[in-house]
């Protein structure tokens, strides 16, 4: 877990196979606009991003998808969320 503050926790969990699928998801929040924090797991195949309240889970969603990578489930704040 982290030790940031934020007002938003997202939980993705994501199909990924390799290094190069986990580093696509690393590279994208690196370059988002509102991440505060965010973990990447390949051996959990999950995405943990801490938000400011501005940025949405939708957006980061969108971001995700886009890497080409399956978003099998998402959590908005502890919530289970549509993907």
């Amino acid at each position: 877990m982290s030790n940031v503050e934020a007002p938003h926790h997202y939980k993705f969990n994501i199909k990924m196979t390799c290094s190069g699928c986990s580093g696509a998801i690393d590279r994208v929040l690196k370059k988002t606009e509102g991440v505060k924090d965010y973990k990447v797991s390949l051996e959990d195949q999950t995405a943990d991003v801490y938000a400011e309240e501005s940025l949405q889970y939708e957006t980061v969603l969108e971001k995700i998808k886009k890497t080409g990578k399956e978003v099998k489930s998402g959590e908005k704040d502890g919530s289970p969320a549509e993907i």
